[in-house]
């Protein structure tokens, strides 16, 4: 295990000792659906992966959307592309919100028997007449074909992300409903010339999942954390391919 150990990291990490509760973050989750050694060497260990380049496009667009919706929020409107797609729904007014968006506070739940305060940060929420919440995320790219649905192997991320949402929802004793959506924009790559702008074509993807998964988890999450033994790389994960790669070579 020391031949994984960053002395010069000690903060936020696992303590088997300790009985405060531990924070995981809805991409922390993610991290260990992913690879559970990659997981266990940042959340344990200290030694995260090397970090990616900010989206800084992709946040100005998240930004630009929640001021968006928001201003229909204040007026008790439905927004035009709820209108457009026939959603029985409007951006509710909620006292929480604000919180529930900041990405290191999010919407949280402390997960008595495993001690873990699960948190994650939405995007946005709406309400259907039967007082139902919806769960909303917000995402941008540009590809070349249009964005309809989530068909691509590696959008279960996206998909996990929404359930997640919807978990910490109905733990904090909310109704929430089992279809959320996707507002998808989609950067047009075809205009002749750039003149300063970028448009985007936006779409509204609706996915109904299940929470059912996050409780097990949860629990599997604590059991490594809890072990000693650094936990096997996920099948496909790149970065351990990598690690292992490097030391075969320099053996």
């Amino acid at each position: 295990m020391s031949e994984f150990y960053n002395p010069q990291r000690t903060r936020n990490l696992y303590d088997p000792t300790s009985d405060k509760p531990f924070k995981i973050s809805r991409s922390k989750i993610e991290l260990f659906m992913e690879c559970p050694r990659c997981f266990y060497l940042d959340r344990r260990l200290g030694t995260g992966r090397p970090p990616g380049f900010p989206f800084n496009l992709n946040s100005a667009v998240d930004e630009l959307l929640k001021k968006e919706f928001d201003s229909y929020r204040e007026r008790g409107e439905k927004h035009p592309l709820i209108k457009r797609y026939g959603v029985d729904a409007v951006p509710v007014q909620h006292d929480e919100l604000d919180k529930w968006r900041q990405n290191f506070t999010g919407i949280q739940y402390l997960h008595e028997p495993t001690n873990l305060m699960v948190f994650g940060a939405i995007d946005d929420l709406w309400q259907d007449p039967q007082g139902n919440y919806i769960v909303v995320d917000y995402k941008a790219t540009s590809k070349n074909e249009p964005i309809t649905e989530l068909n691509k192997e590696w959008q279960i991320s996206y998909k996990r992300q929404m359930e997640i949402y919807q978990w910490l929802l109905r733990m904090n004793g909310y109704h929430v409903a089992n279809t959320g959506y996707f507002v998808y924009c989609n950067g047009d790559r075809s205009r002749e010339k750039f003149d300063a702008r970028l448009d985007f074509d936006v779409t509204l993807i609706p996915y109904t999942g299940t929470d059912a998964w996050v409780e097990k988890v949860i629990f599997d999450i604590h059991t490594c954390l809890n072990g000693d033994v650094i936990p096997e790389p996920g099948h496909d994960c790149d970065y351990c391919a990598y690690v292992e790669t490097v030391k075969s070579l320099n053996r």
